[in-house]
């Protein structure tokens, strides 16, 4: 599967996308929400977007309500150093919203290969 991961953190974008190749997947890293439409919206097709929650100028669930407003409806996965509860309560269009911790390296693959 070609995934999307958004993280402004490099170190923790890069341990996210060694889980996900890992498990198979292929994907491509971006910092921002600003970034991740214009990669979106280029010629990459991605099958899902894996993005932190908290990023300077677009947060994860922003991005998530930009990229439904412009008709992009790719399954999409929040992670976040909080309690993820609240956040999936709040958009129940997420695939997942998954904690951002050691439990993440087996809980996001098997969530991508359950859907």
């Amino acid at each position: 599967m070609h995934i999307l991961v958004v993280d402004d953190d490099p170190l923790a974008g890069e341990m996210t996308v060694a889980v996900l190749e890992d498990a198979g997947h292929e994907c491509r890293l971006v910092e921002q929400g600003l970034e991740a439409l214009e990669a979106l919206s280029g010629t990459a097709t991605f099958e899902l977007v894996v993005a932190d929650m908290h990023m300077p100028l677009m947060n994860g669930l922003e991005l998530f309500d930009e990229m439904r407003s412009q008709g992009l409806m790719m399954p999409f996965v929040l992670l976040t150093g909080d309690d993820p509860q609240p956040l999936a309560a709040q958009q129940p269009g997420l695939l997942a919203c998954l904690m951002k911790d050691s439990s993440m390296e087996t809980d996001l693959p098997r969530v991508i290969a359950q859907r």
